[in-house]
């Protein structure tokens, strides 16, 4: 996803479309995220997480290739959308696999180190796409996203084994009485909000950082890369920190220091914002203070989330991701369709996430 956001100033041009039009592009992808949550963790539970794990990779797959063969905007939001159902299944069956294998406090302590990997990717993928995309085109991404893909499904084929040995054949795949329930358990609740807050500031930035960077200040796509890598060392460092110490410290209390240390970012952000300050510094280091802050926040929130049914793993995971994609979704289209006219609505609407983020979190709402 990253790679891509640095060629979205320039698509405005190549397909003559409007800033709202384009930003469909992410919106599209968010959307598809989210959705396809509450079908593959179903789905999971039913059949494996490995099956739907190489369905899903496989489509990426294809669509990836669909993107860079794309000749208009619309072909492209489809097949950024078919993207996203592709690569719905490495987001949600991960977080499964893991709390198949470890316990809950274990699971939050290994899902910090593997988002640390996770970073390393989206940390050099806008330096690579913004580079891409000045030397060749957005085309390009889509290319090398395609390789990436078919790497990964050859080596989960050969790799990776059945993880659920719980299977349910019976299980339905639209699991609306059980998401009722979870829904209505606090403890489910209150996580899953904090984790869709939290994550709901990341995607508006998403919006607003190349915006504000390109269109705004003037600067080129691969200067927006190179900084962009501020808020991925941040979110790096916060995973690093979560892996380290969820165990010692426990889930609340890592949620709670994360959440504050969101805020305080989103709120510098926001007195940089309508105070005027243009230094790529004021955009870029308070993001990286909300990277650091989701770092912590984020895999202690999932594994609390989805460790309050644990025979229902997959459904819950997937009903939580949903929730926290969706928000995103949400909050970065609206915040693309009016920065063209309110160009600080980003700043606002991030500090409004990070604070219901801080208020939704419940530390004693467990049952």
């Amino acid at each position: 996803m990253n790679m891509f956001v640095p060629s979205m100033p320039g698509l405005q041009t190549t397909f003559q479309a409007s800033s709202g039009v384009v930003q469909m592009t992410l919106t599209i992808y968010l959307a598809g995220l989210a959705i396809c949550q509450l079908i593959y963790g179903p789905l999971s539970d039913r059949y494996g997480r490995r099956p739907m794990l190489l369905a899903g990779l496989a489509l990426f797959v294809g669509a990836s290739i669909m993107c860079a063969l794309s000749t208009s905007i619309e072909m492209l939001i489809v097949a950024r959308g078919l993207q996203a159902v592709g690569g719905a299944a490495g987001m949600i069956l991960s977080r499964a696999i893991v709390r198949d294998l470890f316990s809950r406090e274990q699971s939050a302590s290994v899902l910090g180190y593997i988002t640390m990997a996770w970073v390393l990717a989206p940390m050099v993928a806008p330096v690579i796409g913004g580079t891409l995309d000045q030397w060749f085109s957005f085309r390009a991404g889509f290319w090398v996203l395609a390789c990436i893909g078919s790497l990964v499904f050859l080596t989960a084929l050969a790799r990776l084994r059945e993880t659920n040995l719980s299977l349910q054949p019976g299980a339905s795949l639209i699991r609306t009485s059980l998401y009722m329930t979870l829904l209505k358990n606090r403890s489910f609740l209150g996580y899953t909000a904090t984790i869709s807050f939290g994550s709901a500031v990341f995607f508006c930035y998403l919006a607003v950082a190349p915006f504000i960077m390109v269109t705004v200040r003037g600067y080129s796509a691969i200067d927006y890369g190179i900084w962009f890598m501020c808020s991925a060392l941040g979110y790096m460092a916060g995973n690093f920190v979560s892996g380290r110490y969820s165990m010692r410290l426990g889930n609340d209390r890592m949620i709670r220091i994360g959440n504050l240390l969101t805020l305080a970012g989103a709120a510098f952000l926001l007195v940089f914002g309508v105070t005027g300050f243009t230094h790529p510094s004021t955009l870029f280091l308070p993001m990286a203070l909300c990277a650091f802050g989701n770092g912590l926040t984020i895999p202690n929130g999932i594994t609390a989330a989805i460790s309050v049914d644990p025979k229902n793993i997959g459904s819950g995971a997937g009903l939580a991701g949903f929730l926290q994609i969706g928000l995103g979704a949400l909050a970065s289209q609206g915040v693309g369709y009016l920065q063209g006219t309110w160009t600080n609505i980003g700043f606002w609407v991030m500090a409004i996430m990070a604070l219901a983020a801080a208020l939704a979190h419940r530390p004693n709402a467990r049952q």
